[in-house]
């Protein structure tokens, strides 16, 4: 039987452990390989210091192609293209352009918590073990989130009070 002093204590420390993952804006599933599809799901966990947010952007690193994003319902969507760096083979289709910004418009109260969903292809010329960030804006009622910071070398996420979600690539799957 569990005592409720130690139903409060469990309670507590489950939620000082959940506390800093709704810190930030942070990719639910963190780890891909390269040379496939991943499926992004960004978590936005609350406003700007109170106030609710009202856009969402996300920017699309060079080497990830053929992005599309998820509809929300009550929310519009902006997708914002232009040339890629170089041209992509995407199963034997040269790609020169493509996505490289989503833009959700809509309004998240800061109590509540949404996840903003698109896919892409993380092309073979992406470096397994490396990191791979998507540099995203929460833009509010008052003020803004920019979850735009990219660790330098020697540097983690969590020396940074603003950290882009970030994907950690993998060797690609053998067949």
């Amino acid at each position: 039987m569990i005592t409720t002093r130690f139903r409060g204590a469990l309670a507590s420390a489950f939620f000082m452990l959940a506390a800093p993952a709704l810190a930030h804006s942070t990719l639910e599933v963190q780890q891909a390989p390269v040379n496939s599809t991943y499926k992004a799901v960004v978590r936005i966990g609350h406003g700007c210091e109170g106030s609710p947010t009202l856009k969402v952007r996300i920017r699309i690193p060079d080497g990830v192609i053929a992005v599309k994003p998820m509809p929300k319902s009550g929310w519009t969507l902006e997708i914002v293209r232009s040339a890629y760096d170089k041209s992509y083979d995407y199963h034997g289709t040269p790609l020169t352009e493509g996505v490289k910004e989503i833009v959700w418009t809509g309004r998240l109260p800061d109590e509540h918590y949404d996840e903003f969903v698109f896919r892409g292809y993380l092309t073979s010329g992406l470096q397994p073990d490396a990191m791979l960030y998507f540099p995203t804006v929460q833009e509010c009622e008052k003020g803004a989130d920019r979850w735009i910071e990219i660790p330098t070398e020697g540097k983690s996420a969590g020396d940074y009070k603003f950290p882009a979600p970030a994907l950690k690539l993998l060797a690609p799957k053998t067949h």
